[in-house]
C-alpha cells in the first residue's frame, strides 16, 4: 500500500505531483494539478495534504520532516520563479489557501502576499520600478495576517479597514486603487504599530515564521464557527480536513495592465452556455469579492485585451472539455499575462443544475446517469417554489423592509395580510391572500393553514407540525423564527424593532427563510404552472427539462415515490408531481370541516358505546365522500389509509367561550362538557391515548372507517375504478393489540361483501413509530400484510426526544456533532435506522411478501432516501412537492449502491 503523501507539487519547474486524489490533496490542490497536466498557465506550488491537517489537528505541530519538505519545497519554487525566499534579490511571495475535498467557498482563511518586511518592499518596489504595488501589496498583506493569524478582526469590524479608510478621507479619494505609494506606506506602518500596540509584540519580519504562522491558521480555519456551520449544513464530515496550497503570487495589482477576475464555464445561475464572470484591472481576488470596487463583466475585456480574451476563453473551453462539468475558476493577469489559480466544480442554483445536466448529455459529453448524479436533489426545490417576481425581494431589503430569519421549512415566496388566529384566516382568506403567524400550529389550526398562502410559526423546527402540514399542501412556510415575537392573544409580531398586528402586509420566502414587510409580488415558478396545467408545455424552457430529469430518474429508481395526502385537492397535485400511490392518508385531517367536527365531537362526548356509534353514523357519509374523492383520483393506484391517530382532546376547544359554545350547540351543560374535557386532558398526549389504543378500547371508530373505506371502494369500483385500499392501524407496539384490529377489519368486510355483493381487494398493516413494534416485527408481520415507518414518532421514542420541545438543546446536540444532523430532518442511520432496517429483515422472515415503506417526513430527505434504498424498502412517501425530490434521490440512491 502506497503511503498517504505529506507533500506534493504542481506546476512548471516543480517535481512531479506525489498524487491527484483530491481527498488527499483537496479540490483546490488537485484542480492545480490537472491544469498543470493540461499545459495550462500555472504559477508553480505545493500543497500540504490533509492527512498533514489530520495530524495537526492531533499534536498542533509540524514534524521535522514536513518543515524540512516545505523548505526544500519553497526552494525549488523560487527556482522555477527566479525570485528568493528571505534573500537579498527579488522576493518570492507566496499565497497561503485552503482547500478542502469538497468547495466550501469562503468557510476558511487565506493569506496572500507572504513573505513582505519594509526592507522586501523595497527591494520589490525597485525590480518592479512600482513603489505604489509594492506598498499596496504590504499593507494587503499586514492587514490579512492581523485578521487570519492573529486574529485581530471580527465579523464586523476590521481595524486595518478603518486605517485605510482614514487615509482615503486624507487623501479625498473613494477607491484604495486611487492611494499613491506615499499613502499606502503610512497604512502599512499605521497598521503595523497598531499590532504592536494590541499584541505587545512586533508584526514579524522574517519570512519564515511568517510562513509557519499563517500555515498554523489555515489548518485552524478548518474549525472556524462558520467552516463547522456549512459542513452541518452541507453534510461534509469533520474529520475529512483541509489540505493548505503554498503558491507563488502572480500580482494583478501591478498597473492598469495587470489584473484578476472569476469565471464560470457556463452562468451558475441559468446554466446557460458560455463563459461568464467578473474581472477588475489593478486588483488582487479580494477585491472582486469584496464589493469595495464594481467588477466588470468578462465580455467588456474583450474590448481592451482581445487576446487576454481569446485565452481565457480558449481555457475555459479547455477546462470543460477535460472537466466534464461546469468548472468555477480564478484568474490573474500580470503585466499582460494570465495565469490560472483555481479551477473547480462549480457551485450553481438548482435551476442551472438541471440546465447545465441536461445540456451535457445532448451534447454528448456526459450520460444520463451521470448527469443525474450531478444534480442535487434539493436543489429542484428551486425549480418548484412560488417565487417574488423579478427584484422586488432585494429592493424590499434596500428599503429596510427585512425584518427576521427562520427555518426555511416550505419553500418558495408567499405575501398576504397577517392573522392570528385559524378561524381569522378562513375568513380574511375570502378576501385576499394571508399568512397565519402563530407561535406554532396543531391539528386544530388545519383549515386556517389550508387557507392561507404562507404560514410563519416562531417556535418549532424542520419538521414541527407547520412545516409537516405545510409541505404536504405545498405552502409557504417560515418555521422556529425566534427573531420574531408573536403574541396570538395580543395580535401582534415584533421584529427589528417593528410591530405589526392584523391586517398588515407580511412576505415570507420558505427557500431562505426571511421575513419581510410589506406585500412582495410573487408568481408560481414555470414548472409548477406547466405541472399543473396553468400552463402549456414547452420544448426547450425549464419545465422541458424537469420532465427530462424526471423521466431518468423513474428509468433508474427501484423504490416507488408516494405522496402523503388527506384530500382529493392534494392527490391530484401529487399525481402532477408524480406520486405513485398514497401512502399516508391522515383520516382526522377530515374531521375538521364545519360539518364534521361537531358530529366527531359529540361522538367523543358520548357517554356509551351506542351514543358514541350513533354519532359516528353522522361521521360516515363524510369519510365516505372523502375516500371516494380520494379513490377517484388516485384510480388504481394503491392509497394507504391511517385510522384515527391523535388524542381527542385535540379536536375539542380548550378556552372558556369555546367551551361554551360547543355545550351549546350539542344542548349539553357546559359542566358536562368541562368535566369530559377534563378527564381527556394527558399529562404527554404523545404516549397517551390514541392511535391503536382508542380504537381498541372503542372498536366502534374502527368499524366506521373502516366501513367508509370499503363503502368508498365499492362505489369506486362501480365507476370502473380498480382501487387498492391498504388500512393501516397505527401506534402497534405488540402483536396482540394489532391482531384484534385485523380480524375486525376482516369481519366488516365480510359484513361489506354479503351486503353488496361486492368484492374489495384491500391490505391490512401497520405503522410502525414504536421501538418495541421494530424489535418484536417477526411476530408483528403474522397479522400485518405490510409495514409503513412513521420514521418521526420512530424517531421520538427510540431517542426519547420530544420533536416540539428539542429546540432548547437539540440545535447544540448538532453543532457538537452528537448528532451529524437534526434527526428529525434526516434519519439517525445508526440508531432509528438500526431499529427500522432490523424491523424489515425480521418482518420478511416471517412474511416474504412483507410490503414495507416510509410514510415519515424522512421519506423527502435524500440522504434518508439512500439509506431506506439500502435496506430495502418497497417505496418512500412525502409531500407532495418533495415528491421530484425523492424520485431523484432514490435515481441516485439506485446508481450509488447497486
Amino acid at each position: 500500500m502506497t503511503p498517504t503523501p505529506n507533500l506534493s507539487c504542481f506546476g512548471p519547474g516543480m517535481p512531479k505531483p506525489k498524487s491527484r486524489d483530491r481527498n488527499i490533496l483537496g479540490g483546490k490542490g488537485a484542480g492545480l494539478v490537472d491544469m498543470t497536466e493540461l499545459s495550462l498557465p500555472v504559477p508553480p506550488g505545493f500543497t500540504l495534504t490533509t492527512a498533514v491537517c489530520a495530524n495537526w489537528d492531533k499534536s498542533r505541530q509540524l514534524s521535522p520532516e514536513i518543515q524540512s519538505a516545505v523548505r526544500r519545497a519553497m526552494s525549488q519554487m523560487g527556482k522555477a520563479m527566479g525570485r528568493e525566499f528571505n534573500g537579498k534579490e527579488e522576493p518570492l511571495l507566496v499565497s497561503v489557501r485552503s482547500g478542502a475535498r469538497v468547495s466550501m467557498p469562503g468557510m476558511m482563511d487565506t493569506v496572500l502576499n507572504l513573505g513582505l518586511s519594509p526592507e522586501k518592499v523595497e527591494t520589490l518596489a525597485e525590480v518592479t520600478g512600482n513603489p505604489r504595488f509594492a506598498w499596496d501589496s504590504y499593507r494587503r498583506f499586514i492587514a490579512m495576517f492581523g485578521d487570519v493569524v492573529l486574529g485581530l478582526c471580527t465579523a464586523d469590524h476590521s481595524p486595518f479597514e478603518d486605517i485605510l479608510e482614514k487615509e482615503k478621507e486624507r487623501a479625498k479619494v473613494n477607491l484604495d486603487h486611487q492611494l499613491n505609494a506615499a499613502a499606502l506606506r503610512r497604512v502599512a506602518q499605521s497598521s503595523r504599530n497598531w499590532i504592536k500596540q494590541k499584541t505587545g509584540h512586533p508584526f514579524p519580519d522574517d519570512p519564515w515564521e511568517q510562513l509557519w504562522a499563517a500555515i498554523a491558521a489555515v489548518f485552524d480555519s478548518w474549525g472556524n464557527p462558520r467552516a463547522a456551520a456549512y459542513r452541518r449544513l452541507n453534510g461534509i464530515p469533520d474529520d475529512w480536513g483541509t489540505a493548505v496550497n503554498i503558491q507563488a503570487m502572480v500580482f494583478g495589482n501591478l498597473g492598469e495592465d495587470s489584473g484578476t477576475g472569476v469565471g464560470f464555464t457556463r452562468n451558475p445561475a441559468t446554466g446557460a452556455k458560455g463563459m461568464y464572470g467578473e474581472f477588475l484591472m489593478n486588483a488582487q481576488g479580494e477585491d472582486v469579492v469584496a464589493g469595495t470596487r464594481t467588477p466588470h463583466p468578462l465580455e467588456e475585456m474583450q474590448a481592451d485585451s482581445p487576446e487576454t480574451y481569446a485565452e481565457l476563453t480558449k481555457i475555459s473551453k479547455d477546462l470543460e472539455n477535460a472537466f466534464r462539468d461546469m468548472q468555477d475558476f480564478e484568474f490573474t493577469i500580470e503585466r499582460g499575462r494570465l495565469f490560472m489559480l483555481q479551477t473547480r466544480v462549480g457551485k450553481r442554483t438548482g435551476t442551472a443544475a438541471v440546465r447545465i445536466a441536461t445540456d451535457m448529455v445532448r451534447e454528448k459529453r456526459i450520460k444520463s446517469e451521470e448527469a443525474l448524479l450531478r444534480i442535487d436533489p434539493e436543489g429542484l426545490v428551486q425549480l418548484l417554489g412560488p417565487v417574488f417576481k423579478g427584484s422586488s425581494k432585494e429592493e424590499a431589503m434596500a428599503q429596510g423592509r427585512y425584518l427576521a430569519r427562520g427555518l426555511p421549512a416550505g419553500p418558495g415566496a408567499a405575501a398576504g395580510r397577517i392573522v392570528f388566529k385559524a378561524e381569522d384566516a378562513v375568513e380574511e382568506a375570502q378576501k385576499g391572500p394571508v399568512i397565519l403567524v402563530r407561535e406554532e400550529t396543531s391539528p386544530e389550526d388545519i383549515l386556517g393553514m389550508a387557507a392561507s398562502v404562507g404560514i410563519l410559526t416562531s417556535r418549532g423546527g424542520m419538521t414541527s407540525h407547520a412545516a409537516l402540514v405545510a409541505r404536504q399542501m405545498g405552502k409557504v412556510c417560515v418555521a422556529g423564527c425566534g427573531e420574531a415575537a408573536v403574541d396570538v392573544a395580543r395580535g401582534t409580531l415584533q421584529a427589528s424593532g417593528k410591530k405589526l398586528t392584523k391586517g398588515d402586509w407580511l412576505s415570507i420566502d420558505g427557500t431562505s427563510g426571511e421575513v419581510l414587510e410589506g406585500r412582495l409580488p410573487t408568481q408560481d415558478s414555470e414548472v409548477v404552472q406547466v405541472v399543473t396545467g396553468k400552463r402549456k408545455q414547452s420544448k426547450n424552457g425549464d419545465d422541458a427539462r424537469f420532465r427530462t430529469v424526471m423521466a431518468w430518474a423513474d428509468k433508474a429508481r427501484h423504490m416507488r415515490v408516494r405522496a402523503n395526502a388527506d384530500l382529493p385537492e392534494q392527490a391530484k397535485n401529487a399525481i402532477a408531481f408524480g406520486a405513485e400511490g398514497i401512502g399516508l392518508c391522515r383520516t382526522e385531517h377530515m374531521f375538521f370541516g364545519e360539518k364534521e367536527l361537531p358530529a366527531v365531537q359529540r361522538m367523543i362526548l358520548a357517554d356509551s358505546p351506542e351514543d358514541r356509534h350513533k354519532a359516528l353514523l353522522k361521521v360516515l357519509p363524510f369519510q365516505r365522500r372523502d375516500f371516494l374523492g380520494l379513490f377517484k383520483a388516485m384510480g388504481s393506484r394503491p392509497v394507504t389509509i391511517r385510522t384515527l391517530d391523535p388524542p381527542l382532546h385535540e379536536f375539542l376547544p380548550a378556552d372558556p367561550k369555546g367551551i361554551k359554545a360547543l355545550a351549546k350547540s350539542l344542548a349539553l351543560p357546559t359542566s358536562s362538557v368541562k368535566q369530559r374535557i377534563a378527564a381527556l386532558h394527558e399529562a404527554n398526549p404523545m404516549l397517551g391515548f390514541r392511535g391503536c389504543r382508542l380504537t381498541y378500547l372503542f372498536p366502534e371508530i374502527l368499524d366506521i372507517q373502516v366501513r367508509a373505506i370499503l363503502e368508498a371502494a365499492v362505489a369506486a369500483q362501480e365507476k370502473g375504478i380498480r382501487v387498492q385500499p391498504e388500512i393501516m392501524i397505527p401506534l402497534i407496539g405488540h402483536q396482540k393489540e394489532l391482531t384484534p384490529h385485523v380480524d375486525r377489519v376482516h369481519l366488516i368486510a365480510k359484513e361489506i361483501k354479503k351486503r353488496t355483493k361486492k368484492s374489495v381487494r384491500y391490505q391490512v398493516g401497520t405503522m410502525i413509530e414504536i421501538p418495541r413494534a421494530a424489535l418484536t416485527a417477526e411476530n408483528i408481520a403474522r397479522d400485518a400484510e405490510f409495514f409503513s415507518f412513521g420514521t418521526n414518532d420512530l424517531t421520538q421514542t427510540a431517542l426519547g426526544v420530544s420533536r416540539d420541545d428539542s429546540g432548547s438543546f437539540l440545535p447544540k446536540y448538532v453543532e457538537e456533532g452528537i448528532y451529524p444532523a437534526d434527526p428529525f430532518a434526516s434519519l439517525d442511520q445508526e440508531g432509528v435506522g438500526r431499529l427500522l432496517a432490523w424491523a424489515v429483515d425480521e418482518g420478511r422472515k416471517t412474511r416474504p411478501d412483507l410490503k414495507v415503506g416510509v410514510c415519515g417526513e424522512h421519506g423527502g430527505d435524500p440522504s434518508s432516501i439512500d439509506f431506506f434504498h439500502r435496506v430495502g424498502l418497497d417505496y418512500i412517501s412525502c409531500s407532495p412537492f418533495r415528491i421530484p425530490v425523492a424520485r431523484l434521490a432514490a435515481a441516485q440512491a439506485a446508481l450509488t449502491h447497486d
